[in-house]
């Protein structure tokens, strides 16, 4: 399929506009089409992971299966189950004041959604939005991302085949395109990417007073503290953060350890990558980086952390991985890297793992404190007194006790970053409640004292006023 020409965008647009002003879609619709996206998503199951697995050069099609197909089935399970809950009014209190009345709020559709998705999990990434905006009743233009052209080459044919384009679309096409798409007069624009392109996609929005959700990135910390089980926090941090090799907005960027057990983590490390990854599994779950310039920045950050004589360690020999396969990055340890250095000044997105030594809890909470407010905060303790204390100094978009992504997983709390790390909310109800807007409507009632409280402000009027206003000891 061919790319979209900028053009094109308002006309589909448009097309999008006037079919959802001629008619919302019901309950019954929204229910219909999250379905039928479920049906259809289900069957293709093995097309997603090929194409994604030839986007990426080479990716674990179980990487695929968890990060992409279970989110998104989990996703519009989780809404079909509640949408019917979801979409009642919610009846709330009018007040003495305003006697005799009912107020209540109501959950509309916004309208038209626009939605632009990053490569890292193409289809994740793109479908999840979608499921929430489609579930709070809106129509909806998709924009996957340019590097990954298969996956959305793949997301296109689905979309069509489950929507009609009056309800749901995808345009393909690269910064240009993308440029155009931000600055259209969506009800709601969606965005997950990178914090310097966020701002560009604001800047667009805010021509036309479009809201807009960014779900941006980070230096998402893991602090492991000095209770912590050290085996089950090497394990679970090498979950987190060599997932799909890194390449995870809310994978932990470095870690924070207490300084008595940084070699021995480190040592554990080691083991976790080579029972995984090595020459035993050959390699097959450890996943390519996307491009060669990603590969090139990542080698770039390396570099910096060897000319600063920052010790480096290796944590998986790659020597025997099979020559066929492109763009394998060997993960590394970077020990006690300064604060200058090009690893913790920017955000990593790969399977480089800075590892910092603290003495005192305070001074691994400063450490946090002095940087950007994280996407993610993961925190490795047997303390409760020391959680709590983490948890009360430090504001994270999204915490996890003891391990590391399934707060992403868990479809009934809310995802989205703070500050530097994003804007707004989505899965589960958090994402219906983006997508839609929280209208108060009030009903008045025969008789009401309010007709009463007009100008001339006099006798029995006056008496009104001072006693619905009146202050207790005045």
């Amino acid at each position: 399929m061919q790319d979209s020409h900028p053009s094109q965008l308002q006309t589909s647009f448009e097309l999008l506009r006037a079919a959802w002003l001629e008619q919302r879609p019901s309950y019954e619709q929204r229910r219909d089409d999250l379905k039928r996206l479920r049906r259809l998503f289900r069957e293709r199951l093995d097309d997603m992971s090929k194409a994604v697995s030839a986007d990426f050069g080479h990716r674990s099609v179980h990487e695929t299966l968890l990060g992409e197909g279970s989110v998104v089935l989990s996703e519009i399970d989780h809404t079909l189950a509640r949408l019917k809950a979801w979409m009642k009014p919610e009846r709330r209190a009018a007040g003495w004041k305003l006697w005799p009345a009912k107020a209540e709020v109501r959950y509309v559709p916004l309208g038209v959604v626009g939605i632009i998705s990053p490569w890292n999990y193409p289809v994740n990434l793109a479908l999840a939005p979608l499921v929430a905006a489609i579930g709070a009743g809106n129509h909806v233009m998709l924009k996957p991302s340019e590097h990954t052209p298969r996956t959305s080459v793949f997301l296109r044919a689905l979309i069509a085949d489950v929507f009609p384009d009056t309800r749901a679309t995808v345009v393909l096409g690269g910064a240009d395109l993308s440029a155009a798409f931000s600055a259209l007069p969506f009800d709601h624009l969606f965005f997950t990417g990178s914090t310097a392109v966020g701002r560009k996609v604001m800047a667009a929005a805010a021509q036309n007073l479009t809201p807009v959700t960014l779900e941006l990135g980070g230096k998402s910390p893991a602090i492991v503290g000095e209770t912590a089980d050290l085996r089950r926090a090497a394990n679970r941090i090498a979950t987190g953060k060599f997932f799909n090799a890194g390449q995870t907005c809310i994978a932990p960027d470095y870690v924070l350890i207490q300084e008595s057990k940084r070699d021995a983590f480190v040592t554990l490390l080691k083991q976790q990558m080579a029972e995984r990854y090595g020459a035993g599994n050959r390699y097959q779950d450890y996943t390519s980086i996307i491009n060669e310039a990603q590969r090139s920045r990542l080698a770039n950050l390396v570099a910096d952390a060897q000319a600063r004589g920052h010790e480096l360690v290796s944590l998986l020999d790659m020597k025997q991985a099979p020559p066929s396969r492109v763009r394998m990055f060997e993960p590394t340890a970077v020990l006690e890297p300064d604060r200058g250095s090009a690893v913790m000044r920017e955000e990593i997105f790969g399977p480089i793992l800075p590892v910092i030594s603290y003495r005192t809890t305070d001074e691994a909470i400063g450490y946090v404190l002095g940087r950007d407010r994280p996407l993610a905060l993961y925190c490795f303790s047997a303390d409760k007194a020391e959680i709590e204390a983490i948890l009360a100094r430090i504001v994270a978009g999204g915490v996890c006790i003891n391990d590391t992504l399934y707060q992403f997983a868990c479809n009934d709390m809310p995802f989205g970053g703070v500050g530097a790390s994003g804007m707004g909310h989505y899965h589960g109800r958090e994402g219906f409640l983006t997508f839609s807007k929280s209208m108060s409507v009030l009903r008045k009632y025969d008789p009401a004292p309010s007709d009463l409280i007009t100008p001339p402000y006099k006798g029995l009027t006056d008496k009104l006023v001072r006693f619905i206003t009146w202050i207790p000891g005045r």
